[in-house]
C-alpha cells in the first residue's frame, strides 16, 4: 500500500506523458491545414511536419533504448521532457517568425522527445505498478488517456481555427502550444523531485555473452518490423489526409472546425476499438484479431476510394466551435464515413503486430523493441507518399496507399508471422 501511495504522483505524471505522446504527434495533421493556409503550401508540404516528427524515430529509436539502460527512467524521461518543451517552443516561434523551415525544425525536435517518451513510459508505468496485472492495468489506463488526448487535438485546433480556414496562421493555435509546454514543464518539475525505482539500468561490470544471431535473424520479426512501419503510416495517413480533403474547398468543402470534429471521431473510434480489443484480447488471438482488422480495413478503404464524393451522409461527431464542444451531426462525403470507421480497425493493430513479431525471440526481445521504435518512421514516410499522390491525382486515389498497406498487414497475419527460425537458440 505504501509503495502505491508513494508512487501515485509519478504514476499520474507518466499517464499525462502517455497522453502527451499522442497530443504532440497528432498535432502534426491539423497543423498541416494551418501551414497550408499560411504558406500556400501543397498537401505534400503540409504533411512535411508529420514527416519531420516521425523521421526523428529513425535516428532515436535504438539510442533511446540504450540511454534508458545507461541512465535509467528518471533521467531519460527528464531529458525527453526538456526536448519536448523545446520542440513545441520552436513550433510556437515559427508562428512568430512566420517561417515554414522553423516549424519543420520544431516538429523534428519534438519527434525526438516523442520517441524517447515511447521508450520510457510503457516500462516505467509497469514498474511503478509493481509489474503483473497492476502494471498492465496502468499501461491500459495510459493507453486510454493517450487515445483521449489524440481525439482532443483536432477538436481543439478546429475550435481555435473556426471557419476562417483560408486566413489561418500558426499563431492562431498558440493556446494548444502553450498547453503542451505547460504540461511538459509541470511533469518535469514533479519528476525531478521524486524518487522512482530503476530496475533496467545495466550493470557496467556484468558480462553478457554475445550471440552470432540477433532479432534480424528471424524472418517473422523482419516482416513484422516492416509491418509496424506500414501500420503507423496507415494509422496516421488515413485521418491526416482526410483532414486535408475535408478542409479543401474544392474537395470536401467543410470548414476547419467541422473537419476537425470528423477527424477527431476517427481517433475516438480508436479509443472505442482499444476498449473492445482489451475486453476480447484474452479470448481472441493476435493473429485472428489482425486478420479481421486488416481485412475489414481494406474493405472500408476500397469503399472510400470507389464511391462518389458527391454522395453525402450525416454522421455523429463531437462538434467544436468558438462556444465550446458538444455532440451533434455533420454532413460529410460518404467517403469520409468509411475512412472514419477505419479507426476501429487500426486501434488493435499495434499490439497484434508486436506480439506476433516478438513471439519466440526470447533474449532478443529487448533489442527488437528498439528496432520497432525505429520503424515508427513509417508514420512519416507513407503519409508523405500518400499526399504527393493526392497532389497529382486526387485525394481518394491516394487512399490506394493505405489500402495496399492494409493488404500487407493481412499477408503478415496470414503468412508472414509464422516463426520459421525455431532452430535459433534464444535462451
Amino acid at each position: 500500500m505504501n509503495q502505491h501511495k508513494n508512487y501515485a504522483l509519478p504514476i499520474f505524471m507518466m499517464i499525462l506523458l502517455f497522453g502527451m505522446i499522442s497530443f504532440v504527434t497528432n498535432l502534426a495533421a491539423p497543423m498541416g491545414v494551418v501551414v497550408k493556409s499560411q504558406f500556400q503550401a501543397s498537401n505534400f508540404l503540409g504533411m512535411l511536419g508529420n514527416f519531420a516528427n516521425f523521421l526523428a524515430y529513425a535516428f532515436m529509436g535504438i539510442p533511446a533504448g540504450k540511454l534508458l539502460e545507461k541512465v535509467g527512467y528518471k533521467k531519460t524521461a527528464l531529458l525527453a521532457i526538456l526536448i519536448g518543451f523545446v520542440g513545441v517552443g520552436i513550433q510556437y516561434l515559427s508562428g512568430v517568425a512566420e517561417s515554414f523551415f522553423v516549424y519543420l525544425l520544431g516538429a523534428f525536435v519534438a519527434g525526438f522527445s516523442m520517441c524517447m517518451l515511447n521508450v520510457v513510459v510503457n516500462p516505467m508505468l509497469n514498474t511503478l505498478g509493481g509489474g503483473g496485472k497492476k502494471g498492465n492495468q496502468l499501461i491500459q489506463v495510459g493507453a486510454t488517456f493517450n487515445s483521449f488526448m489524440g481525439t482532443s487535438v483536432p477538436l481543439l485546433v478546429g475550435m481555435l481555427v473556426g471557419e476562417v480556414t483560408k486566413n489561418t496562421a500558426i499563431k492562431d493555435v498558440n493556446p494548444v502550444m502553450f498547453t503542451a509546454m505547460g504540461i511538459f514543464a509541470l511533469v518535469g518539475l514533479v519528476l525531478y523531485f521524486v524518487t522512482i525505482p530503476e530496475p533496467h539500468i545495466v550493470d557496467k561490470d556484468k558480462v553478457v555473452e554475445k550471440s552470432k544471431h540477433s532479432a534480424w535473424s528471424f524472418r517473422h520479426f523482419v516482416l513484422g518490423a516492416i509491418a509496424i512501419g506500414i501500420y503507423v503510416g496507415v494509422e496516421v495517413g488515413v485521418p491526416g489526409t482526410m483532414f486535408f480533403f475535408l478542409a479543401d474547398a474544392n474537395a470536401g468543402g467543410l470548414d476547419a472546425a467541422t473537419a476537425g470534429t470528423v477527424v477527431a471521431t476517427y481517433w475516438l473510434l480508436m479509443l472505442v476499438g482499444r476498449f473492445i480489443g482489451a475486453s476480447i484480447g484474452g479470448k481472441v488471438s493476435s493473429k485472428s484479431m489482425l486478420i479481421i482488422a486488416s481485412g475489414l480495413g481494406m474493405i472500408l478503404a476500397l469503399l472510400a476510394i470507389v464511391l462518389p464524393i458527391a454522395t453525402t451522409v450525416s454522421i455523429p461527431v463531437f462538434q467544436s466551435s468558438a462556444e465550446g464542444i458538444a455532440f451533434g451531426f455533420a454532413n460529410v462525403p460518404i467517403n469520409a464515413m468509411f475512412l472514419v470507421l477505419i479507426g476501429l480497425c487500426t486501434s488493435v493493430m499495434w499490439g497484434g503486430i508486436f506480439n506476433l513479431a516478438v513471439e519466440g525471440l526470447g533474449r532478443f526481445t529487448a533489442s527488437a523493441s528498439g528496432i520497432f521504435m525505429t520503424m515508427v518512421v513509417g508514420g512519416g514516410i507513407l503519409p508523405l507518399v500518400q499526399n504527393a499522390i493526392a497532389d497529382s491525382t486526387g485525394y481518394m486515389v491516394s487512399y490506394w496507399v493505405p489500402f495496399l498497406g492494409l493488404a500487407y498487414l493481412l499477408y503478415y497475419a496470414l503468412v508472414g508471422s509464422k516463426n520459421v527460425n525455431q532452430d535459433i537458440p534464444v535462451d
